[in-house]
């Protein structure tokens, strides 16, 4: 199966879960998700017709779909040319780490007092991760990890920072479309995100989030470098 033929699978998939009531945030929702999830990388057009019929929503609940989206940074309309899933800059990707750097070591802290089935999440998407490497799916690692990430938020059982995490890993997502290789990228977070797990586990909070916060120094210069390279 194609890409294109996998994504649009994916919205098909998604029609009987629309609520018309408020099939506009709905919309967004899955389209998002789309971007969490590697199927719609930057600079891809979207067709109001092909989206429309998949998932069987007007032009105008689109329209208002692509609105929420513009407004969440994921993606712009240009004059005459329609719409596309965002590139994102360097300034970019500085800024979503300044703001993951405050949500998810709030999330590390917070892992003392959540319930066990909670912190147990977390780990489990690491051995998503671990098991789509061991299968050579790196697009999937690539999900698993923005998984991972969402779950050491979720721990602050707050909806509002659920929402703003999900828009700044989809944000986070259009970023990795920078690198090349993605096993090369992703493999070596693989053992970080299962130390990490670990530690929150065991109840250690403060050595998470110091293993966190160095994790993010690495990822955000690295992709940082990228960008470099690619503006060169």
């Amino acid at each position: 199966m194609t890409a294109m033929a996998d994504w649009a699978a994916r919205l098909s998939a998604a029609r009987p879960v629309l609520d018309r009531a408020s099939a506009a945030e709905l919309v967004a929702d899955v389209l998002r998700e789309n971007v969490i999830d590697g199927s719609l990388p930057p600079g891809t057009r979207l067709s109001e017709e092909t989206i429309g019929n998949l998932l069987g929503v007007s032009r105008n609940t689109l329209r208002e779909a692509f609105r929420l989206l513009s407004h969440e940074n994921l993606l712009v309309h240009e004059l005459h040319r329609g719409v596309f899933v965002r590139k994102l800059a360097a300034a970019d990707v500085a800024d979503i780490y300044a703001m993951r750097r405050i949500l998810e070591t709030a999330g590390v802290r917070a892992s003392v007092t959540a319930p066990r089935e909670a912190v147990e999440e977390v780990r489990r998407h690491v051995e998503k991760g671990q098991a789509a490497a061991e299968v050579g799916d790196w697009a999937a690692v690539g999900t698993a990890n923005m998984r991972f990430h969402r779950a050491i938020t979720a721990l602050l059982a707050s909806p509002r920072v659920d929402e703003t995490m999900a828009r700044l890993l989809a944000e986070l997502r259009l970023a990795f479309h920078v690198m090349g290789e993605l096993r090369t990228f992703h493999e070596p977070y693989l053992g970080d995100n299962a130390r990490i797990a670990t530690l929150l586990i065991e109840g250690d909070p403060e050595r998470a989030e110091r293993e966190l916060l160095a994790y993010f120094d690495t990822a955000e210069a690295q992709l940082l470098a990228a960008y470099a390279d690619h503006a060169g």
